[in-house]
């Protein structure tokens, strides 16, 4: 019998926290802001998500844009992850850049050691997949003491990225999860089972919002493109893992 497959579904309210459990989602990944690849959650989504049935972890993530980040910001970020910390969740999801694409070797030190010395659980996000060199990328994540790899093989998506995806997988050697993830739903995901030795995917199972009221759109209270899970597409995919 084949091992079960974690599906990992990140959200950004506690709508879609709801959606996603009752979906039979295994792990959440917590957020601010889907919309652009996911921000800090607030720490009222923190506490709510804390009573959660299923493992929690929280994007660190202080704004949007690159993965650059200055000191400020880093202890900006160090502060979250003890807010994660205190609210009881399992884990972390994080990662910083240099300029030309390359991890951020310091910083990413300094992040793990504090999510670390508070029994968290750290997932490098996919910063990982602006490296030049993910092989490398890979056994650096195991070096600085990461238990899982989110990326979609440095590609716009999973199924896109499967090459780079094959190459993270052969540097991990079993020593840390890869966890493909963008773009990943119940109509391609066999596409990935059939390629890679899965144990984690990661996706949204979200639609889009309707467009913001006018109003609200002229006064920039909403610029659009945000998303909601869907608990029909978290089932679906979750079926098509188990099949």
């Amino acid at each position: 019998m084949l091992d079960a497959i974690t599906l990992e579904v990140c959200v950004d309210s506690a709508q879609g926290l709801a959606a996603a459990i009752d979906g039979g989602a295994d792990r959440i990944e917590l957020c601010s802001a889907l919309e652009i690849g996911g921000l800090t959650p607030s720490f009222g989504l923190l506490r709510t998500a804390a009573s959660s049935r299923v493992p929690v972890v929280a994007m660190i993530r202080p704004r949007g844009g690159d993965f650059c980040f200055d000191e400020a910001q880093t202890q900006l970020m160090l502060h979250e992850i003890d807010a994660v910390a205190g609210a009881g969740l399992q884990g972390v999801v994080l990662g910083a850049s240099l300029p030309d694409g390359r991890l951020d070797v310091q910083t990413l030190e300094l992040l793990v050691r504090r999510a670390s010395d508070q029994d968290l659980r750290c997932t490098l996000h996919r910063a990982i997949d602006l490296c030049p060199d993910l092989a490398q990328a890979t056994r650096l994540a195991i070096d600085l003491g990461f238990e899982r790899i989110l990326t979609s093989g440095g590609a716009r998506s999973a199924p896109e990225g499967l090459a780079g995806l094959a190459r993270c997988f052969d540097a991990a050697a079993g020593r840390i999860t890869i966890m493909p993830g963008a773009g990943i739903n119940a109509g391609n995901v066999n596409l990935l089972r059939a390629r890679l030795p899965l144990t984690d995917v990661h996706a949204s199972c979200s639609e889009p919002l309707p467009a913001p009221l006018p109003q609200v759109a002229a006064f920039g209270f909403d610029a659009g493109g945000r998303r909601r899970t869907d608990c029909r597409k978290v089932a679906a995919l979750k079926a098509a893992l188990q099949s």
